[in-house]
């Protein structure tokens, strides 16, 4: 029929809709906040530990890092890209960064949140809170804010120990709790000055355990798509994860609508049913996604390529049992180190030493039974890309698994070329069919 809308290959799970629109709530309240003269926080992703304090404070936060892939998927991104570039910045610098630099910098101009900006904007701060949680930019990026931002920077530290040193037993582990636990401490003292309001630390209980339950539902729903065919594609992974990365609500609330979202998946495992038409190809992907290009993976679909597993750092930990754990503090702070150290003992096990960056692919390729990954090297992230040769190299040796490895950018468009990544993949599926015999020989 002339004019009718085409449906879209990969079939989106209908509870995936309530945790996607969590995140235009978390930028609505955190505007709503500012217009109240009530705090609110620009934060880098800390993997819940300041999150759990921020909520229990009753400060509105909001993510640039999840702005930066707001942006480039709204595509009102390259505007405040070149106009950090025109203040001095390189173009090699985080494409998060940049995206929030050049927010910054026009919102400083005009005295208020753009008009272009989507989703209600990110309102001026009460604070910057930044960590040196995995990646190079952090620090210096928010600092750089100040340029144009009259807040206060807190910043979070976490130690990164190896795989071997992390189990030496020589109570390293201990050590990183009890840092990170007065890491915490000093931060509740320091909002506690900031906003003139004392912590209640029986609401920082309960905001704790549902954190932790949210997030053991989110990783039992993951789990789920290891079913073949997969009922749920990484497109609707990505829609529904921040919900869980940047606590855009209570998670009380929030672990509810993950369990719809798991009972809607397990109901589509019972029926059989796939992500796509069919699932000719079980994918994996690393690391982090072109946000302005995410019709890409549709096309994918139409070839019968299923992402069925994706970046580790954007799934919950594995869960464990801290319920006899007192201290709200410590429990928290185990979690977050959970996340980082989860795979350490099985890599150290099998001899892999690049831990949380590398061994968690050798995992979840086996365990969701993948024949292939893609890897999305960034000209603007070092980090999430740095480890991607070592874990082709070591998919390959161990698993005999092919990697096809697409260059990009998660918010510079300018680095992506759908068309012909399009045809690399169409070339590529002869190596994937190859090495399915040769795993079947072997």
């Amino acid at each position: 029929m002339s004019g009718e809308k085409k449906e879209k290959t990969i079939k989106r799970l209908k509870a995936m809709y309530p945790l996607r629109s969590l995140v235009d709530k978390m930028y609505e309240r955190a505007v709503e906040y500012n217009e109240e003269g009530k705090p609110t926080a620009w934060c880098m992703v800390n993997w819940w530990g300041a999150d759990a304090v921020l909520r229990t404070m009753d400060i509105a936060a909001v993510y640039p890092e999840d702005y930066g892939a707001v942006c480039a998927a709204f595509g009102t991104a390259q505007a405040f890209l070149d106009r950090c570039n025109s203040d001095g910045f390189p173009d090699h610098l985080c494409g998060y960064a940049r995206n929030g630099i050049g927010y910054a910098s026009r919102m400083k101009e005009l005295g208020g949140i753009p008009p272009e900006a989507p989703m209600s904007g990110m309102p001026k701060p009460t604070l910057l809170l930044c960590s040196g949680y995995f990646c190079d930019t952090r620090y210096k990026w928010f600092q750089s804010l100040g340029r144009y931002l009259d807040a206060p920077v807190w910043l979070l530290e976490m130690p990164h120990p190896g795989v071997r040193e992390s189990l030496s037993g020589d109570g390293t582990q201990k050590h990183i709790i009890e840092f990170m636990v007065k890491e915490l401490r000093e931060f509740i003292a320091f909002l506690e000055h900031l906003v003139g309001k004392k912590m209640d630390w029986d609401k920082l209980d309960e905001v704790v355990n549902d954190l932790i339950e949210m997030n053991r539902v989110w990783h039992e729903v993951n789990e789920l798509r290891k079913a073949k065919p997969c009922p749920m594609h990484s497109r609707d992974f990505w829609s529904c994860m921040p919900a869980s990365l940047y606590v855009a609500e209570d998670p009380g609330k929030t672990a509810v609508l993950y369990r719809n979202l798991y009972d809607e998946v397990k109901e589509k495992i019972d029926k059989k049913e796939a992500a796509i038409p069919e699932e000719k190809y079980r994918l994996a992907f690393a690391e982090l996604p072109p946000w302005h290009s995410l019709g890409f993976f549709d096309k994918l679909a139409e070839r019968g390529w299923n992402f069925v597993v994706e970046s580790w750092s954007y799934h919950p930990p594995k869960p464990t049992d801290l319920s006899k754990i007192s201290n709200p503090l410590e429990r928290i702070a185990r979690h977050t180190y959970r996340h980082f150290a989860g795979f350490f003992e099985e890599a150290y096990k099998n001899g892999e030493h690049l831990g949380y960056f590398g061994y968690p692919y050798l995992d979840y390729v086996k365990e969701y039974e993948c024949d292939a990954l893609v890897a999305h090297p960034l000209l603007t992230c070092r980090t999430a890309t740095n480890h991607l040769a070592y874990v082709q190299d070591r998919l390959m040796k161990v698993l005999k698994v092919p990697t096809i490895v697409i260059e990009g950018d998660i918010v510079d468009l300018k680095h992506f070329n759908p068309e012909e990544a399009l045809r690399r993949a169409e070339a590529f599926e002869e190596v994937i069919e190859h090495y399915r015999e040769v795993r079947k020989k072997g």
